[in-house]
């Protein structure tokens, strides 16, 4: 089940640079920088009530979010849910016809375990299913 919006990721080129307008232009905090190899991204943090922005910095050239950064440039990339266990959650979304990006989760950022689904089933919007379920990873 879905709980809440746990996160809304946003493709930047540059965490330093745009990192200067989340801060000083809207006076969010950094909570922390993080490097997910799996997924070949650098991210941060800024909470804002129960809410997160994840912004999104490639670390080569060939990862998912430098080909996002090259085919559409920055902006929003994912809109991510928290539920009670994401491998559940993903099997529930392939039953209702939904397109699969990945059909078990894997560890994200934090440590979560996540799965996402394909934006052609999605109404053009990238998913990301989230949870802290460790016992859902493959």
């Amino acid at each position: 089940m879905l709980k809440k919006i746990d996160h809304i990721g946003i493709a930047v080129h540059s965490i330093a640079t745009a990192r200067i307008f989340y801060e000083q232009a809207l006076g969010l905090h950094c909570e922390r920088i993080e490097e997910v190899p799996s997924q070949q991204v650098r991210t941060a943090f800024f909470s804002l009530g129960e809410t997160k922005i994840e912004l999104l910095e490639p670390l080569g050239e060939d990862g998912p979010i430098a080909k996002f950064l090259q085919r559409q440039g920055e902006g929003v990339h994912h809109i991510a849910y928290t539920c009670d266990n994401a491998a559940a959650q993903l099997e529930k979304a392939e039953q209702a016809g939904c397109q699969l990006i990945n059909r078990t989760p894997m560890t994200g950022a934090g440590g979560k375990q996540i799965g996402f689904l394909h934006p052609k089933s999605t109404h053009g919007v990238l998913t990301e299913l989230c949870s802290a379920e460790l016992s859902s990873a493959p």
